[in-house]
């Protein structure tokens, strides 16, 4: 498992949908797999709640369809996805749809010849492999950026915080390196602060396939010996809570 810790982006809620008529849509276009399909599911899941739509495409030529016959609020694009040369789709709706962000999902040694083909602010890249609450952390960051909403440059619990600028995890001033299954716990954790989240949630968000609870257990007790134990709470028969 990669150790090094991701890019730290906050979990924020997504603004109302801008339109009565439609909930905002989310095209998300990843390379087949079984992890994918979790994945998705579990996206569609925690974005409805917020008024968000997800639609899964399988290849290029069904993203092409689906965008132009639905259109997209943001779409999430494998740089793997099967069909055309991924690199030929991206320019392609960057041209039919020009106010669609895009985040491009890259392995990591495809990265430097992407980045030259995003647009600024506008776009977003995620290198692979990475956790389900990052991505889904960088799609609520889109879309509220979309409406106009800015992000807070700091989040924080307590003595937790969490500099997005500088991409860094504080606790009571001291900068903590987490990987990427403990940053995504950390965030499901911190975006509920005060409140228990049950087991299954914590499961879900750090992974894209079914886990056992031990093993959440296992990469609560590797969170709690970063931040500190006092910091998260065991709710018997529930799940965790993060405290101040």
């Amino acid at each position: 498992m990669n150790d090094h810790a991701p890019p730290v982006v906050p979990s924020l809620p997504i603004p109302a949908p801008r339109r009565e008529v439609r909930p905002l849509g989310v095209l998300l276009a990843l390379s087949p797999s079984p992890g994918t399909v979790a994945l998705g599911r579990g996206l569609r899941q925690d974005l409805a709640v917020e008024g968000v739509d997800l639609v899964v495409a399988a290849d290029g030529i069904e993203l092409l369809d689906t965008l132009r016959a639905r259109g997209a609020d943001l779409l999430v694009l494998d740089m793997e996805l099967p069909g055309p040369e991924p690199s030929v789709l991206l320019g392609a709706v960057q041209s039919e749809s020009p106010h669609t962000p895009v985040i491009t999902v890259v392995p990591r040694e495809r990265r430097a010849g992407v980045l030259g083909m995003l647009r600024g602010d506008r776009d977003d890249f995620l290198v692979r492999p990475f956790v389900p609450d990052e991505l889904a952390a960088r799609i609520r960051l889109r879309l509220r950026a979309a409406a106009g909403l800015p992000a807070p440059t700091v989040l924080g619990h307590g003595g937790l915080s969490v500099d997005v600028d500088a991409g860094q995890v504080l606790v009571d001033g001291r900068r903590v390196a987490l990987s990427p299954t403990e940053y995504a716990l950390l965030l499901a954790l911190a975006e509920h602060a005060g409140e228990p989240v049950a087991l299954d949630d914590l499961a879900r968000r750090a992974w894209s396939e079914p886990v056992s609870a031990n093993l959440v257990q296992v990469y609560v007790s590797y969170l709690r010996r970063k931040i500190g134990p006092e910091r998260i709470r065991t709710i018997r028969g529930h799940g965790y809570q993060l405290d101040g």
